[in-house]
């Protein structure tokens, strides 16, 4: 079966964010923060997107979050929007609730982390990076 992971990309941030990310799940990145500087034809690029992030790696429990800047010089674009979001299902309630309070500070709350109609304990934010976070508690998915 194969395996799905998420993959983010952001316009110079991508180090911070990910900062922000492993002081939220813990750990530790896999491997090294890989940059632009280190790769072939990247001699024609501005010294800030040498300096940006070319792959950054955190193990979150059997799962890689993964993600890169784009880079400008090579014709890249950032498209902000809301078609794809991270899930996270958390462990109980209040790792839930410490890890939406963590993810939203600084962003917009969409949907406040509360129990919901179908039984779950559920919201959804969009960081102050741009990325869009649903997380989702209910004792049931655990078992």
């Amino acid at each position: 079966m194969p395996k799905l992971n998420s993959y983010l990309n952001f316009n110079g941030t991508a180090e911070e964010a990910f900062r922000l990310y492993r002081s939220v799940f813990g750990g530790e990145f896999l491997g090294e923060i890989y940059r632009m500087n280190t790769a072939p034809g990247t001699e024609n690029l501005s010294d800030e997107e040498k300096n940006r992030v070319m792959h950054i790696a955190l193990p979150v429990g059997n799962d890689l979050l993964m993600g890169s800047d784009i880079i400008p010089g090579f014709g890249q674009q950032l498209v902000a929007g809301n078609s794809n979001y991270v899930s996270v299902f958390p462990d109980s309630r209040e790792e839930a609730g410490r890890i939406f309070s963590a993810l939203s500070e600084g962003g917009v709350v969409e949907m406040p982390l509360e129990e919901q109609f179908w039984g779950d304990y559920f919201g959804s934010c969009q960081d102050r990076y741009g990325i869009f976070w649903m997380i989702n508690y209910n004792e049931e998915y655990l078992k």
